[in-house]
């Protein structure tokens, strides 16, 4: 075990190594994106447009924003637990292939306080910025049309909701930190990557409607400082109550979320450019899966129907009063 009082002078080395190879190119990314373009202004009619782009490893950054040990929302903790092991694959790769990894669990710093990931943080000197740094970004109606799901009650999809509180100590540990990563929940990310000359940010983690967005280390800040930011959309969720507007699924609302991002703020990814195989996906969402209905009435024999999968994503106002079924086998 390292004692504690090395952990400055580890720091420091890990700063001088990195600082060191900061200009030597790295692995170039090859980043599947996509984005919302408006046909004509005012429309309010968007096409997907989906591009390839390239990015050196060297200048590009990971944020993983929130990834608590425990929420207040039981809810929300079980879905970070789940989404966790794919992040931390996703940080492996991309650790190895030179990303700086920075890991953001808001108000948890104490936990962190001496450990070199830390100090490598806070040894990054203050700059000016190009607009002034922010602790909270709210959307600004210049930029974003209002959010297109109502999170006033907090976003939790429990029955009941549970007691919001503080409930998170650190990140959970299925998110590995490693040597040369480095850990803040402030503005010091935006320090870090001017140090580094890095540009290019990709952003995961919870939650898409508030801290994501809205973090002084995430998406919002780091578009007004210039950065060029991805979300990867397989990799977050949301605080969303289905029982409040618009009246969707918890993951129809995320979906929604992610919708908002590609229109008004940035492009996104999924972990499949970092190595899966598959986007990730929530075993609770069941969306577009066939669905067992109980056979007719008049039916003499034991037998089942499905949905036919491509109903499931068909609005029922196409479909009119028909559903298209096949028996199960």
């Amino acid at each position: 075990m390292i004692c504690k009082s090395a952990y400055p002078l580890i720091a420091a080395l890990f700063l001088a190594t990195w600082t060191a190879s900061v200009a030597e190119p790295g692995d170039r990314l090859s980043l599947h994106t996509r984005r919302r373009v408006e046909i004509s202004p005012g429309s309010g009619v968007y096409r997907v447009v989906e591009e390839t782009r390239g990015w050196d490893a060297k200048r590009t950054a990971i944020v993983i924003c929130d990834m608590w040990d425990q929420h207040w929302c039981k809810g929300a903790s079980r879905r970070v637990a789940e989404m966790a092991p794919r992040i931390n694959q996703v940080v492996q790769e991309a650790r190895k292939r030179g990303v700086l990894i920075i890991h953001a669990p808001s108000d948890t710093m104490k936990f962190y306080e001496g450990t070199p990931e830390r100090e490598l943080a806070r040894a990054a000197p203050e700059v000016a910025p190009k607009t002034p740094l922010l602790r909270w970004c709210n959307l600004d109606p210049q930029r974003e049309a209002p959010l297109p799901i109502d999170d006033s009650d907090g976003g939790c999809d429990d029955t009941p909701q549970c007691k919001t509180g503080l409930a998170w100590t650190r990140q959970i540990k299925t998110i590995q930190i490693q040597p040369g990563d480095a850990v803040t929940d402030s503005a010091e990310a935006y320090y870090l990557l001017q140090q580094r000359g890095i540009e290019n940010l990709i952003v995961m983690g919870v939650h898409l409607n508030m801290c994501v967005l809205g973090r002084p280390f995430s998406v919002r800040q780091m578009l007004n400082q210039g950065k060029n930011v991805l979300v990867m959309r397989d990799l977050t969720d949301t605080m969303y109550n289905s029982r409040k507007r618009p009246y969707v699924s918890h993951f129809a609302g995320t979906d929604l979320m992610i919708e908002h991002v590609e229109k008004y703020l940035c492009p996104t990814i999924t972990s499949v450019d970092f190595g899966a195989h598959e986007p990730f996906r929530f075993s609770e969402d069941t969306r577009g899966q066939p669905q067992t209905i109980p056979p007719p009435a008049h039916q003499s024999h034991p037998a089942s129907f499905v949905v036919v999968p491509f109903a499931l994503h068909v609005p029922l106002a196409y479909l009119g009063s028909r559903l298209a079924m096949t028996r199960a086998r």
